[in-house]
C-alpha cells in the first residue's frame, strides 16, 4: 500500500457497508471521514482537501449523481470520485463517467480492489495537477487555490479563483458561457445571472491590480483572457 497515508471521504448511507470500508481504511493508517447524505458529503467536499471521495449513488436525500457533479463543481481541487455501487448496467457506468466519475466499481466489492482504486486515483490525480500555472500575468497556485498577479494576490472567492483557472487553461482560446455555467455548477445553475456577476467581480479585481481590459466578453459566446494592450473590456 501507499507509503503517505491517504485523506478519504466516503459517502454513503449504509451504515454496515460504511463501517467495513472505513475500519478497513483506518486500519491502512489512511484519514477517513464518513457522510450518510449527499447533502453533507458535498458540503465536506467542498470544505475539505481530500485524495478521493468514495460515493454511492443511492443516497437517501439526493440522487449519487447529482452529488458528484455537485462535488465537481464546487471542490477547492479537482478531486477523483470513486462510485461504489450496485448500478452495474452499461447505462449506469457511462452516465457515471459523463457526471464526472473517475472511476467506477459495483457492489459488492473486494476492499482491497478499493484501497488499489484509491490509491491510483490519488496517484493520477497528484501527476497531473500542477502546483503552478503561469499565463499572462498571472500565477495560479493550483493546489492552494490561489492566485496572483505578479507578487500580489488576487483576493478571490472560490468560484472567482475556478473561472480565472478555466480561462488560463483555455486561453487563448474563450471559453463559452454555458461551459463555465456546467463547470461551476453542474447541471443546476443559479436562477439569477450568478456567472456575469462573477465575471464582473473578477474584472473590477483585476483592474484594482492594473490588469485592465485582460477579461473580455466574445458576444454570443462567452469569454477569454487578452494579453495585449490594445484589447478592450468587452
Amino acid at each position: 500500500m501507499s507509503k503517505a497515508p491517504l485523506n478519504i471521504l466516503l459517502v454513503e448511507d449504509h451504515l454496515g457497508i460504511a463501517r467495513q470500508v472505513l475500519d478497513f481504511l483506518d486500519g491502512l493508517g489512511w484519514q477517513t471521514d464518513h457522510a450518510g447524505t449527499g447533502a453533507l458529503g458535498v458540503a465536506l467536499a467542498t470544505r475539505n482537501a481530500y485524495d478521493v471521495v468514495l460515493l454511492d449513488l443511492n443516497l437517501p436525500d439526493i440522487d449519487g449523481l447529482q452529488v458528484c457533479r455537485a462535488i465537481k463543481a464546487s471542490a477547492p481541487s479537482n478531486v477523483p470520485i470513486l462510485m461504489l455501487t450496485a448500478r452495474d448496467a452499461y447505462e449506469d457506468k457511462a452516465r457515471g463517467f459523463r457526471d464526472g466519475a473517475d472511476d467506477y466499481l459495483t457492489k459488492p466489492f473486494d476492499l482491497r480492489e478499493v484501497a488499489l482504486r484509491c490509491e491510483a486515483l490519488a496517484r493520477r490525480q497528484r501527476l497531473h495537477v500542477h502546483q503552478e500555472m503561469r499565463v499572462g500575468p498571472f500565477t495560479l497556485q493550483t493546489r492552494a487555490g490561489r492566485a496572483l498577479v505578479g507578487d500580489v494576490a488576487l483576493p478571490l472567492t472560490q468560484t472567482g479563483f475556478k473561472i480565472l483557472l478555466l480561462l488560463c487553461r483555455e486561453h487563448p482560446h474563450a471559453v463559452s458561457r454555458s461551459a463555465l455555467l456546467q463547470a461551476l455548477w453542474g447541471s443546476q445553475p443559479p436562477d439569477s445571472d450568478a456567472l456575469k456577476s462573477h465575471i464582473y467581480a473578477l474584472r473590477k479585481q483585476l483592474e484594482l491590480l492594473g490588469a485592465t481590459g485582460v477579461l473580455v466578453t466574445i458576444p454570443q459566446l462567452g469569454y477569454r483572457l487578452v494579453f495585449d494592450a490594445a484589447a478592450g473590456n468587452g
